[in-house]
């Protein structure tokens, strides 16, 4: 048996005026998604703990049965994992992101989804003006997602941190990072201190003159945010006995990958986002199933859409995820096989924010009797015969490995 998940990032939402009181997820045209919910078995998945805030971080870990309470220790040592950047344990790394700032408040956490070209050009800048050699380092990513190292600075995870996407219009001053102590303060004045250099750099930046002209935003400051230091995971063939691979553009997902000791397949073409190569993913992924169990197929498409309070791109992107990605799947795949779909959090296309409600979810398996659910959606899903499903891993509902009647 072959196993599949597909996890359409941020896919979920709330029912949205303009839409007839629908959702992207009952408005988009998705035949393969309902194939799998007519054909197997649906319900609704709580992705966030209580006590956590809603991200991609906390939900993938626990999608895939890893308690983020005990393993996550902040987003950014699992994306700098992806771009081989060595931690020590003393270390702490950050996702910086690079925004546009107007006016003293965050524009756009993106930088209007600035190219990885354009992006590298403008840390290479941040690197030569304020790393601090042995003490602060900066690393580009893609697009607007870069890193920041601070080397042996074991009181730096006593700072609370913003994400930007979740603060678009708020000012710059009240949502700064913050120590958490007394001894965090030293390390709450450097960085806030690099947020404020950055904006003095950058808005001179010939990438961002150039960006300016043509009418796009400028990636004009840095944003620091979940830091935390290198965690330490069960690897997942030992967890759940199964070779697999993780298929995604984004840093975050590859990094959870390789320190569950994953096999990290690139995709060309692969984006993190609307314009992102589905097929190729498709393609790549039924090649990995050749010698994997397990293929993970993580989109990022739909969150951004969200993010950008965009629904009817959101629309789109489910569709495209659905024909050009999931179809290319089921139409190819030759042994038998089980597969999961799946969004990691809501995305609120009204407000770009994440929330911590239970995601609709469907599996397809021959050893799973199928449901009356032949829709996949958030309010179908909560009809399925799975139920609501807590303190139970995703992977183990999908290879049978758990006491659902399934």
């Amino acid at each position: 048996m072959k196993y599949i998940l597909i996890i359409g990032d941020g896919m979920a939402d709330y029912p949205i005026p303009e839409l007839d009181n629908l959702t992207p997820l009952q408005v988009a045209k998705k035949p393969n998604m309902d194939k799998i919910a007519t054909m197997g078995r649906t319900g609704i998945l709580k992705t966030v703990p209580g006590e956590l805030e809603p991200g991609s971080d906390v939900a993938i870990l626990s999608i895939l049965g890893y308690d983020p309470k005990k393993f996550l220790t902040g987003r950014g040592p699992f994306e700098v994992a992806a771009r081989d950047i060595e931690l020590k344990e003393n270390d702490i790394a950050f996702r910086c992101s690079l925004i546009t700032e107007y006016n003293g408040k965050i524009l756009d956490y993106s930088a209007g989804q600035i190219s990885t070209s354009e992006a590298s050009e403008i840390i290479k800048t941040i690197k030569d003006e304020l790393e601090e050699p042995d003490k602060i380092e900066f690393h580009s990513g893609l697009s607007y997602r870069h890193f920041l190292i601070l080397r042996d600075t074991p009181n730096s995870l006593l700072l609370k941190t913003t994400p930007p996407h979740n603060v678009i219009g708020e000012k710059i001053s009240t949502i700064m990072p913050k120590a958490k102590s007394k001894k965090a303060k030293e390390i709450e004045r450097k960085i806030r201190k690099k947020i404020k250099q950055s904006k003095k750099i950058l808005q001179k930046h010939p990438i961002n003159i150039s960006r300016i002209n043509e009418g796009k935003r400028p990636g004009n400051m840095i944003w620091p945010w979940s830091g935390g230091k290198k965690p330490s995971i069960e690897s997942f063939q030992n967890k759940y006995g199964l070779k697999s691979a993780v298929i995604s553009a984004v840093d975050l997902v590859k990094g959870i990958g390789y320190y569950s000791k994953m096999q990290i397949i690139n995709v060309p073409g692969a984006t993190g986002l609307p314009n992102t190569n589905y097929e190729a993913k498709a393609q790549f992924a039924l090649k990995a199933l050749e010698e994997n169990d397990l293929v993970i197929v993580h989109v990022e498409a739909p969150d951004e859409a969200g993010h950008a309070r965009d629904f009817n791109l959101k629309i789109k992107t489910i569709e495209d995820l659905d024909k050009r990605l999931l179809g290319l799947i089921i139409d190819n795949i030759k042994d038998p096989y089980a597969i999961a779909i799946l969004p990691d959090h809501l995305t609120l296309s009204k407000s770009g924010i994440h929330t911590r409600d239970p995601v609709p979810f469907a599996i397809y398996s021959p050893l799973i009797t199928p449901d009356k659910v032949n829709k996949f959606n958030e309010i179908d899903a909560k009809n399925g015969g799975f139920g609501l499903i807590e303190n139970n891993s995703l992977i183990s509902l999908l290879t049978g490995n758990a006491n659902n009647n399934i």
